[in-house]
């Protein structure tokens, strides 16, 4: 996935409100970038860490810039929430997930349960069609861990009852984290910070959702889906 160009760095002045972010460029100009991530943003958000933000596309936007990277921990993080579908699709129509090849059809934001939409669908005539949920991933605390999430996320737990359930119907079902770090190789639900969704997670995945955990590449140009990485839950 490229990303929108050219991005500009800078310093991260404040994160606030969830949504705002205020950022002096390199250049000297001071800015209030849009943060495309409601979670904690733990590590991430640390006043004086190095940025980069993207020009806002379209007339309509009332800010100018996105902030899309954080330099963290001797690499790049991408925080925006909104790329991991987009790094999914284009992952699913290149076959570079293969625990998810093979389908003929992908369809998106479809239906599920009573109250939710899943992010995909698969589907092919010769196989059980696929509900596919994606989350974001990019806390890391210890060591070389990728932890999700990074606060009460029981929308989340919410998902992985409805992905359950899907099972118990004969469909399959899959709860894939992307991962936009490339400092990791090993991923575990954050028992601490939210023990409800952890416990969801073991127990959707002891009901038969599969769980899969991909890390990316990331550039100041470009991110995109790279590698799986084992779930220390399985």
């Amino acid at each position: 996935m490229i990303l929108t160009q050219p991005l500009a760095r800078g310093r991260l002045v404040q994160r606030y409100k969830r949504f705002f972010a205020d950022v002096v460029l390199d250049d000297g100009r001071e800015v209030t970038a849009h943060c495309p991530n409601p979670g904690a943003m733990l590590g991430l958000n640390t006043p004086g860490l190095p940025v980069w933000v993207s020009p806002a596309e379209g007339a309509k936007r009332k800010l100018a810039w996105t902030l899309e990277l954080v330099e963290a921990d001797g690499g790049l993080v991408g925080i925006n929430t909104l790329h991991p579908n987009r790094l999914t699709a284009e992952a699913l129509a290149a076959g570079a997930i293969p625990e998810l090849a093979g389908y003929a059809v992908h369809r998106r934001e479809v239906k599920m349960g009573e109250a939710s939409r899943v992010d995909f669908v698969l589907e092919d005539p010769a196989r059980p069609r696929c509900w596919l949920e994606v989350k974001n991933c990019h806390l890391r605390r210890t060591g070389t861990l990728a932890e999700f999430p990074d606060c009460v996320a029981a929308r989340s737990a919410r998902h992985l009852r409805e992905l359950s359930a899907r099972v118990a119907e004969g469909d399959r079902a899959v709860q894939l984290f992307v991962i936009q770090r490339m400092d990791c190789d090993g991923f575990a639900a954050c028992a601490d910070l939210d023990p409800v969704y952890a416990a969801a997670l073991t127990a959707a995945a002891g009901a038969g959702v599969e769980v899969l955990a991909y890390a990316c590449d990331i550039s100041t140009n470009a991110i995109s889906i790279s590698r799986s990485i084992p779930w220390t839950g399985a």
